[in-house]
């Protein structure tokens, strides 16, 4: 499987997403520092914030075959700039999060996201699982094996 880093503001629903694709229970608690976990990097939000911290996101990036920017569909604002995509080597996804919330505006988070240079754009309800199995697909190299696939 493809490794993924999560990068994101804080509370976009990192750590939620990380627990939905590892099959986990959803327990809300804050990343303090950058997590590995088997095939997902979950970074913290501050990371993402803070132009002085955001460099180390740049040197975690090199561990991941995929960049996952977040942004939740409750956001009023993008923390992303245009084309953004561009200064990474690999290959970047868009992830809208918190789609199923009240007032969840998953259209514009998309519009956002592809300015900011995503080509792939994944809609996922961490609550739910719902998109959380296109995100597992998408990552999934030959000879991968998903848990529904099991016979």
């Amino acid at each position: 499987m493809k490794k993924i880093i999560l990068m994101g503001r804080s509370e976009c629903g990192k750590t939620s997403l990380t627990q939905a694709l590892r099959g986990e229970h959803i327990t809300y608690k804050k990343t303090q520092y950058v997590n590995h976990y088997d095939v997902i990097i979950d970074t913290p939000g501050e990371y993402a914030e803070n132009k002085f911290l955001g460099r180390a996101l740049a040197l975690y990036a090199y561990e991941a075959d995929v960049v996952g920017l977040l942004l939740s569909a409750t956001e009023p604002y993008s923390l992303y700039s245009p084309n953004i995509t561009n200064m990474a080597n690999r290959e970047v996804i868009g992830i809208v999060t918190k789609i199923d919330e009240e007032g969840a505006r998953p259209d514009r988070a998309e519009r956002w996201l592809r300015l900011a240079g995503c080509r792939n754009v994944f809609f996922v309800s961490s609550k739910t699982g719902e998109g959380v199995s296109d995100i597992l697909e998408h990552l999934k190299e030959d000879g991968d094996v998903l848990p529904w696939e099991m016979a």
